[in-house]
């Protein structure tokens, strides 16, 4: 017992030795700081992150930038400028901050450590005390510049103290040149730039509605445009790529007149900064990635529009029909990665996590849980999209018995599929809602089938007589244009499929070469074997349809 108390003693006091540059690693040791400024205020309190902040907040809102220029350090700036100096950066980095870093308090916790302790595994930093934390990284040409706090250890404290580095403060001008107030903003008149309801300036409340105003009256007019140039447009190039710019053109226009207002004209404060950014990040890349969808769209269009260019319902145009079920399949692949590959532009240039201090964002999971719930019947939509066009059950063409509607498919859109009917009205039905119900293909496999004329005869009608005029009618129609839609005539046949007390049920099959056009070709025959048989009921005087009704209950 002795042995092992000895044991664990000597494990304690040798841990200190396995890591010698722990306690050094919490701190930055730096020269003399700010001689120039003067002694602390006693408003000033630097001992941890959260009070430094906060002390440069207060300082700032009641502009005592002197007092503020204490939380700077100003080691790079000479001794004799650091007087004038260190106030006007605290202005400077304090309109900065306001309007782009929107602060995680949780970060900039209470301890003189910084030290974090909450996290598990996935936190790096978890149970570690810091020296620096990263608050808001910035671009400002081609490197992005970092607005940080550093736990310094000045030689003249016995204590360490939370500041924002000589890093920071080289970039301060760089920064403020580029998200400052613009010259509009300081001309206009001090009331007008004291913050008001949710800590926003008066100008703000006037300048946010007028710039909703104007992009909505820029959208309206660049879309009139384009409705003019599309009606004078001749020629279906042009018609083409007028509309596939379109929507982009409009959503490009309204998202940079954004962009140079609030670069040059309003430069707002960050509670409003922060859905603008991801909203002009989101409205560039949206408007590229949809001209080159709409693009592709375009291009692909004569493939996969029956009834205009290419006829996907004919016989001839079997190959057609796979090729063009593919590209579909192709273009919804294509809009799926286009879709990840820009939302993972806008995250990244947006910096979502970072902008809005959500860490719940910064977990992907979290995100995809989050936008697979909202876009749950979209998402399935797309998917059962792209399983229609892969496992060819209906291609672009095909003629379909859905829900008892006979319809040409005319389209696989992202979220529908258009059906063509026979009076060439369209049926609209969601894909989801297509792809789990039971519907005929009539054109899959073997394109060859039987088309059933269904007639209801006297029961004393001569079968064999209609027989021959049957057999007549297919000869007769195979002479004329429509019997290439006709296969081999022995494959017609007459039967008797039921009697009632109504009378005879009997069956006329007519063997048809393609499915796309059975429906039109039974038509035609149907309609000469009724002139044929009332002729012949009306010349022989035998009956063929019925003539009277079954009398039921009074």
């Amino acid at each position: 017992m002795t042995l092992l108390r000895g044991i664990l003693l000597a494990i304690t006091l040798c841990l200190p030795l396995l890591h010698p540059a722990h306690a050094q690693d919490a701190t930055f040791e730096t020269p003399e700081l700010n001689a120039a400024l003067g002694p602390v205020p006693d408003r000033i309190d630097r001992r941890t992150p959260r009070a430094a902040m906060a002390s440069f907040l207060q300082a700032a809102q009641d502009e005592e930038w002197t007092a503020a220029a204490h939380l700077l350090d100003l080691s790079d700036i000479p001794e004799d400028m650091q007087a004038q100096k260190g106030p006007e950066l605290a202005r400077q980095l304090y309109d900065v901050i306001d309007r782009k870093a929107v602060l995680d308090w949780s970060m900039l916790n209470d301890r003189p450590d910084a030290l974090q302790v909450q996290g598990g595994d996935t936190e790096a930093m978890a149970g570690n005390p810091r020296r620096s934390l990263l608050l808001r990284d910035l671009s400002v040409g081609l490197v992005p510049a970092e607005i940080r706090m550093n736990r310094l250890e000045p030689p003249d404290s016995d204590t360490p103290i939370w500041m924002f580095p000589t890093q920071t403060v080289r970039d301060i001008p760089a920064l403020h040149d580029v998200y400052g107030p613009s010259k509009f903003e300081t001309a206009l008149p001090r009331m007008m730039r004291e913050k008001t309801l949710g800590g926003l300036m008066r100008w703000e409340w006037i300048g946010l509605p007028l710039l909703i105003a104007a992009a909505v009256l820029l959208a309206w007019l660049v879309h009139r445009t384009l409705k003019m140039a599309w009606r004078r447009a001749d020629g279906k190039i042009a018609t083409g790529i007028l509309r596939a710019a379109s929507k982009p053109l409009i959503i490009i226009s309204v998202t940079s007149l954004i962009w140079w207002v609030t670069g040059n004209v309003f430069v707002f404060s960050g509670k409003i900064d922060v859905f603008l950014a991801p909203l002009i990040a989101a409205g560039f890349v949206t408007a590229t990635l949809l001209f080159i969808v709409n693009g592709v769209e375009v291009l692909l269009d004569g493939l996969i529009a029956p009834g205009e260019e290419v006829n996907l319902t004919v016989a001839e145009q079997a190959e057609a029909r796979v090729l063009a079920t593919r590209l579909n399949a192709a273009r919804r692949v294509l809009v799926i990665v286009v879709f990840l590959i820009g939302a993972g532009i806008v995250m990244s240039s947006a910096d979502l996590a970072g902008t809005l201090g959500l860490s719940l964002l910064a977990s992907a999971g979290a995100m995809t849980i989050i936008l697979g719930f909202a876009a749950r019947n979209v998402l399935g939509n797309i998917m059962a999209s792209l399983q229609i066009a892969l496992n060819q059950s209906a291609r672009v063409g095909d003629r379909v018995l859905y829900k008892n509607e006979l319809c040409h498919v005319e389209r696989i859109n992202m979220t529908y599929v258009q059906l063509r009917n026979w009076d060439s009205t369209r049926l609209i039905v969601p894909v989801e809602e297509f792809v789990s119900e039971t519907f005929s293909n009539w054109t899959l496999q073997n394109p060859e089938m039987l088309r059933v004329i269904k007639l209801r005869l006297d029961s004393r009608a001569n079968i064999s007589a209609l027989r021959k005029i049957f057999d007549q009618i297919l000869e007769d129609v195979a002479d004329e244009d429509m019997g290439s839609n006709l296969t081999q005539l022995d494959g017609s046949s007459v039967n008797v499929a039921g009697h009632d007390v109504y009378g005879l049920e009997v069956w006329f099959s007519v063997p048809c070469a393609d499915p796309n056009t059975s429906w039109e070709l039974s038509c035609a025959v149907r309609e000469r074997l009724v002139a044929k048989a009332a002729q012949y009921e009306a010349e022989t005087g035998e009956p063929v349809f019925p003539s009277n009704l079954p009398i039921g209950p009074d």
